[in-house]
């Protein structure tokens, strides 16, 4: 398996159904911030958000944001929308990953990182032997790091067919394939 290849790609975080994160196996959700929940810089979740949050709880699956943002900026987001938080984790790195695995003690293997970065996302979530959703950028965002990454992004983009609502991926022995959810 590639390192940058995500174990699953929807446009957006109320596109990952519950019939998804079961075929995944998903038992904790790390979340990311920026263009995942909110526009960057923004405290006000997008559309469809919180309705997500409450439906994945009802499942019974944790769920921690995971962002390497500062402190200031997570915190408050997070406490407005009732999630705990791990901020600064320095994604691609497993020290924030490791980190928010403490708070809910799940295995790797049941972890489902979400994210719209491929070299923080989706990257640390192969290495640390989670599974990932990658996400489509909601927002347009402005730092020369993030275009970078986004340029290079691209090529890896293309190789990345989106799941549509309601399609699941089933474990089978040599990976998950996709199957219509109906």
């Amino acid at each position: 398996m590639s390192l940058l290849k995500p174990t699953v790609a929807v446009k957006n975080v109320d596109d990952i159904t519950p019939a998804l994160l079961r075929s995944l196996g998903t038992e904790a959700i790390l979340l990311d911030v920026d263009n995942t929940l909110a526009p960057p810089t923004s405290h006000i979740p997008y559309e469809g958000v919180m309705e997500w949050i409450e439906q994945v709880r009802a499942e019974g699956i944790t769920i921690v944001i995971c962002s390497n943002n500062y402190y200031k900026r997570v915190k408050p987001f997070s406490d407005s929308i009732g999630l705990d938080c791990v901020a600064m984790s320095l994604k691609p790195t497993p020290f924030g990953f490791i980190r928010a695995k403490r708070k809910f003690g799940k295995k790797p293997n049941s972890v489902l990182v979400v994210g719209d970065q491929i070299y923080t996302d989706v990257l640390g979530a192969n290495l640390g032997g989670m599974k990932s959703v990658l996400l489509e950028p909601r927002s347009e965002e402005h730092g020369w790091t993030i275009k970078l990454r986004r340029a290079l992004e691209k090529s890896v983009r293309k190789k990345t067919k989106l799941l549509a609502k309601g399609e699941l991926y089933v474990n089978k022995k040599h990976g998950y394939h996709r199957r219509n959810g109906h």
